[in-house]
């Protein structure tokens, strides 16, 4: 797999990582050993970065991912905190609030330093918020993690993380349907020398060309209760896109992918093809997934035809409901 550098951590990882939200909750019920043996899997196949957080699964994506840091040490982890906070306002990103996050997240993964911490999706206020980032140095110099960063909902957001001097990466939604990060956010990240790991690459699995007008998803699944943001921003499920526009827009995705790539191995090389792209987070639900989105981390850059068409589609189905949004 091909690796580039994980911005100012200066750490190299696989361009393909795995994001965990999956094995700990709203995706249907993943098993332990099926959790496990995905972890597995992915490594094999050359995935070096996981992506996990404190409340997927109320800390069962962490505890998962601390097993295989016992198995395979050397990997790196970026976990998320904030999303605790109840309710989710800025108020309640504390110094004390902070810690003892990070104290169940060390704990739940088994490190004494976490790798990289990001704060998740945070109330915008909370961008601004010199006190906040302060905080964040202090944890850096006590040890408890090596680097920090943020995920982010709005390139606005980005933009502004960015420009912090001790930012280390964003994590944005980045993916065929969901462009406009190429814009600003990846040519300010990339002369900051911060790190942009795209995560919701798949549209949550739209891009994947499986799904169709009978696909039906678990009560408690996401693309079931999150389609029109009851429960978080509407944006993280199908990346903000209807899902009927979405299907008709995947199945011409799925009609121009070049001989010897899935679709989903598509939507993920264009998000590698992006400059200034670090790594792709796509999750994967079994070991057989794991493996096949691997694989898109060593494909050829796609040919200009192909990427023209990709913009086709961009523009004439999924722009009108997701560009100005984010």
């Amino acid at each position: 797999m091909q690796t580039r550098q994980l911005g100012r951590t200066g750490r190299t990882v696989g361009v393909i990582g795995l994001g965990c939200w999956q094995l700990g909750a709203d995706w249907g019920t993943v098993s332990e050993d099926d959790a496990l043996a995905t972890l597995r899997a992915a490594a094999d196949a050359g995935v070096t970065f996981l992506d996990t957080a404190d409340v997927y699964g109320d800390g069962r994506s962490e505890r998962l991912v601390g097993r295989l840091l016992t198995e395979r040490p050397g990997l790196t982890v970026g976990t998320k905190m904030g999303r605790r906070a109840d309710p989710h306002e800025a108020a309640g990103y504390t110094a004390d609030a902070f810690r003892a996050w990070n104290d169940r997240s060390r704990e739940n993964l088994g490190v004494d330093t976490v790798d990289l911490v990001q704060l998740h999706c945070p109330p915008t206020s909370v961008y601004g918020d010199d006190a906040v980032f302060e905080v964040l140095d202090e944890m850096v110099a006590e040890g408890r993690m090596n680097a920090y960063g943020v995920s982010v909902e709005t390139c606005a957001e980005a933009l502004t993380a960015i420009a912090r001097p001790n930012v280390a990466s964003v994590q944005i939604i980045l993916n065929a349907f969901r462009r406009k990060p190429i814009e600003q956010v990846l040519p300010a990240a990339a002369e900051a020398g911060v790190a942009i790991i795209a995560r919701v690459p798949l549209a949550s699995g739209l891009l994947t060309g499986t799904y169709d007008e009978s696909t039906t998803f678990a009560a408690d699944d996401h693309r079931s209760y999150n389609r029109s943001g009851e429960a978080f921003d509407v944006g993280e499920t199908f990346a903000g896109v209807p899902y009927d526009v979405g299907l008709a827009a995947a199945r011409d995705v799925a009609a121009i992918a070049p001989a010897g790539l899935t679709t989903a191995q598509l939507a993920l090389r264009w998000i590698l093809d992006q400059p200034g792209v670090s790594t792709v987070i796509p999750g994967a639900r079994n070991p057989e997934q794991a493996r096949a989105n691997a694989a898109a981390g060593s494909a050829d850059p796609l040919p200009a035809a192909t990427l023209d068409a990709l913009r086709e589609i961009y523009d004439t189905q999924a722009r009108p409901h997701v560009h100005d949004r984010w």
